[in-house]
């Protein structure tokens, strides 16, 4: 059936037919997820033929344009929410992130002023409130949604930047293993290379605050200004968290602004076990979470918590004249004038839907899944002869590699080797989709079973399956 191609108007039964469509379309797609594999990629060369074409001058009939987007675009991609996609840090939302999304968008929410969302901003703040109770963090601590983690540790990074004043020799120092978006965060704000220290980790890959404290002093004698520590609150390659009581300690003696990239590691802290490696999260004076990893949410949905919010107003605030009529006082608050956005979306609302329907506890019980998942992997991990442990399960995360087996020999190279063509092996088989990074510059394979769809006997056919791979995949090809 075809639709008025050159018309923007849609009729409400029009609306509603196509909507059902999306729904089941949906709806197929999820309840189909474990049959399917967990990973499905394409080269350019083989995607184009298919899907580059000429802009069409008319309208084509919706039915067959959404029919091509369900099965010619959409497939062609990684099931991000698959129950053995253990790659990265995976996002698998709840359905009720998806109906805030939705509702969100449909509803066409302007969220960047008070005056244009009112409801949707009251939202936001309260939903900022429970992240600052679950972190422990002062009345009257704030912040607000960003569309990731990267916006979030930016805006941080800015915003302590401007509270010590543009020093011209600003010094910032993270770990090794802090993730890319801080150093990029720190190019972008002004720091040249050489003002950004990276602080060596100890055998558990947290940061040395007797080496930070040394770094400072160094820096200070030169006339330098020392103005950011950044910190893990679980680091993306191993779960890692940095001792952030002493670092908060150290902060305030200081001086300098502490902030804790805990994009997805900080909700474990909804968690008994998570509350023990976070300890000191709520001294900082911003936290990046991202509710898209660990809370279930959809694609985008970043958050960062300020201690004091008025840090963020003094580097971000600009009021010019086309936004008079915006200006309603500091108790309504303009989230613009908090963050890089001023045309932003309402993300709260799928966070509130998703907390307010299934609630707080089973919250909990999802992400502590993902934690003893990961212990149990690290279990397995040690009680084979094929596999040696790079780190120990840490909020969620675990890596190890094929060991070589006994009275083979092989280069440090051709180890790596040997263990990227066992992932190659688990992922084109598709028993699981993985990633790989490196520890102390060995080649390492990396568990992240996060997933609330996920099972220990997915996690432990996996690792059985790689198992059997160091058997069947020869050392050198």
């Amino acid at each position: 059936m075809g639709v008025k191609g050159r018309s923007l108007e849609w009729s409400e039964e029009e609306i509603r037919r196509l909507g059902y469509a999306v729904v089941d379309a949906v709806a197929e797609r999820w309840s189909g997820l474990r049959v399917e594999p967990p990973w499905r990629d394409a080269t350019r060369a083989e995607v184009a033929p298919l899907l580059d074409e000429p802009c069409p001058e008319e309208g084509r009939p919706v039915d067959e344009v959404l029919r091509r987007a369900v099965e010619d675009i959409l497939p062609i991609a990684g099931r991000i929410d698959h129950p053995r996609f253990f790659a990265f840090v995976p996002s698998s939302p709840a359905w009720p992130s998806v109906m805030g999304d939705w509702l969100a968008s449909a509803f066409t929410i302007f969220q960047g002023t008070w005056l244009e969302s009112a409801g949707p901003s009251q939202i936001e703040l309260t939903v900022l409130d429970w992240f600052r109770e679950w972190l422990g963090m002062p009345e009257g601590a704030s912040g607000l949604f960003t569309s990731g983690g990267s916006a979030a540790n930016l805006i941080a990074v800015i915003a302590a930047r401007h509270r010590a004043g543009h020093p011209d020799q600003a010094m910032a120092y993270i770990g090794e293993q802090s993730h890319s978006s801080v150093e990029r965060a720190l190019l972008i704000a002004g720091y040249r290379p050489e003002q950004i220290r990276k602080i060596p980790g100890e055998a558990g890959y947290a940061m040395r605050t007797e080496a930070i404290r040394a770094a400072i002093a160094q820096d200070r004698a030169v006339g330098r200004t020392p103005v950011l520590v950044a910190a893990n609150g679980g680091a993306t390659n191993t779960g890692a968290v940095d001792p952030l009581h002493e670092l908060a300690d150290l902060a305030a003696e200081e001086g300098l602004w502490l902030h804790v990239d805990a994009a997805y590691g900080g909700f474990a802290i909804l968690t008994p076990e998570g509350r023990e490696k976070l300890e000191g999260l709520g001294r900082a004076d911003s936290v990046t979470l991202d509710p898209h990893k660990w809370l279930f949410q959809t694609y985008e949905a970043g958050c960062l918590m300020v201690r004091n919010p008025d840090d963020l107003t003094a580097a971000f605030h600009i009021m010019p004249e086309y936004l008079q009529d915006t200006a309603l006082g500091m108790e309504q608050v303009n989230f613009a004038d908090r963050g890089l956005q001023l045309t932003r979306s309402f993300r709260a609302l799928k966070v509130w839907m998703t907390i307010q329907s299934v609630g707080r506890a089973a919250l909990e019980e999802a992400v502590r899944g993902g934690i003893v998942r990961a212990e149990a992997a690290e279990r397995r991990i040690r009680d084979s002869d094929e596999l040696v442990l790079l780190s120990e399960a840490c909020l969620g995360i675990v890596c190890f590699r094929a060991r070589l087996p006994d009275g083979v020999e092989a280069t440090p190279e051709e180890l790596d080797d040997w263990n990227r063509r066992i992932q190659d092996r688990v992922i084109e088989e598709g028993v699981a989709m993985m990633s790989s990074t490196r520890l102390g510059g060995r080649f390492a394979l990396r568990l992240c079973p996060m997933n609330y769809r996920t099972t220990e006997d997915d996690v432990s056919q996996t690792i059985e399956r790689i198992r059997e791979f160091t058997r069947d995949v020869p050392v050198t090809p």
